[in-house]
């Protein structure tokens, strides 16, 4: 019986990026005893280097099944100790024990702390004590698009105006070694600052809202744990700030509503941990494009219906995929209420833009498949092949003429986007 060849078999596989003839093998996965598809690479090396920050993932993965999760358990015992336990059931119960699932990419829940107080004299909406909506899914609203008054659209512009400065705030703190429970307490800290906080570089309006006090809007809503939610690679969306430390080469997502003055103002946006792969970078930078796309064609007598298909396009075009089962959604003094927004094509939306509504964009555009499956917490939303997902957001006004972003990025803002500096 003939013996398999070595160069034989490296010589007939492709480049894991280019798909040119590859030559060479990452040493890590021939140490690890990976197999060579998705380990092999051209013999220039370049294809290598640039895949280093996500490819390394594979190892990580591999580890943590070699080693089972009784491993990361030791690790997480301090925090249990502690009082950080995994979450459940959408956030209504606790475990001490990782949860048994058939994880789709090297990513873990880590535990969570407890949820964090919100000072009584806040004005919060109905969902803040026991964790249920009662206006919001029986209201009219979910069938009909309301246009806004004067006054609600001057509300909603005030608060959109404090959640971008809330969300750049969290900006300012991403970087290897900080937890995502660290960046949700920034989000939660900055919806309520006590005037004795120092409050220098922030707006006129924003001091006043935190002298006033405002709510994170997805604190408790319907059982959420925290006060924003925060996705790490191939999370899509509602990722559970816990006590995993960001790593060089992730990409995360942080996404963040405030409630003030009867109102929510929504945005997200993905952002680097240190170095990123090229891929990586890639895919943020398309899924702000299509955002950006989308909005350019937002005025009254558009169909919501072709949001989706700009989107969908843009994505496509680029290689990527567009999540279908998460929308945009209309808002004001309801967080989630008509229109629904589809970001894919061929979808179904139902009626046009008219001047006055306000509701939010907001693309996940994934690296591989569309599809995604949800983690033990209920929360969690994760592409289904462990690939990576990125999302940006803007609640958006409908004027007479066009559009307005509520939350557009200000000239305070932190620049970290190479592409809005090219």
């Amino acid at each position: 019986m003939a013996g398999n060849s070595d160069v034989a078999e490296t010589t007939a596989l492709s480049c894991a990026r280019c798909g040119n003839p590859a030559h060479l093998q990452c040493p890590k996965c021939v140490e690890l005893k990976l197999p060579r598809e998705g380990a092999a690479f051209c013999f220039t090396q370049d294809c290598f280097k640039a895949s280093w920050s996500s490819h390394k993932s594979v190892h990580l993965k591999a580890k943590l099944s070699s080693l089972g999760t009784d491993t990361l358990r030791e690790k997480n015992s301090d925090l249990l100790n502690e009082g950080w336990l995994y979450c459940l059931k959408k956030g209504q119960a606790r475990t001490p024990k990782l949860p048994h699932f058939d994880w789709a990419g090297t990513l873990r829940p880590y535990p969570i702390s407890s949820r964090l107080a919100v000072p009584a004299h806040i004005e919060q909406p109905d969902w803040a004590v026991d964790g249920t909506p009662k206006i919001e899914p029986n209201s009219d609203l979910q069938h009909v698009v309301e246009i806004k008054t004067p006054d609600q659209i001057l509300r909603m512009k005030e608060t959109c105006q404090i959640a971008r400065e809330v969300l750049d705030a969290a900006a300012r703190v991403i970087r290897p070694g900080v937890t995502t429970d660290e960046i949700d307490r920034v989000v939660h800290d900055a919806n309520y600052c006590s005037c004795t906080k120092d409050m220098t570089g922030l707006s006129y309006l924003t001091m006043m809202y935190l002298l006033g006090g405002g709510y994170p809007s997805p604190l408790n809503y319907h059982f959420f744990p925290k006060s924003c939610c925060t996705s790490i690679n191939e999370v899509i969306c509602h990722g559970i700030p816990d006590a995993r430390k960001l790593e060089d080469g992730d990409i995360v997502n942080v996404d963040v509503t405030v409630y003030y003055k009867g109102v929510h103002g929504d945005l997200n946006e993905t952002f680097f941990v240190g170095s990123v792969d090229e891929e990586s970078q890639r895919l943020v930078q398309c899924t702000y494009e299509c955002l950006e796309k989308a909005i350019s064609i937002v005025k009254p007598g558009v169909r919501f219906r072709e949001i989706g298909e700009v989107i969908n396009r843009h994505a496509t075009m680029s290689g990527f995929s567009v999540v279908k089962s998460i929308c945009g959604h209309g808002i004001g003094e309801l967080f989630h209420c008509a229109p629904n927004i589809p970001h894919y094509g061929r979808n179904k939306a139902v009626g046009v833009m008219k001047a006055g509504q306000t509701f939010t964009i907001e693309p996940m555009i994934n690296a591989g498949v569309w599809r995604d499956r949800m983690w033990p917490d209920g929360w969690t939303a994760v592409t289904a092949d462990g690939k990576r997902s990125a999302q940006f957001e803007h609640t958006l006004l409908v004027t007479e003429t066009g559009v307005e972003v509520l939350t557009a990025r200000l000239p305070s803002s932190p620049n970290v986007f190479p592409w809005l500096s090219a």
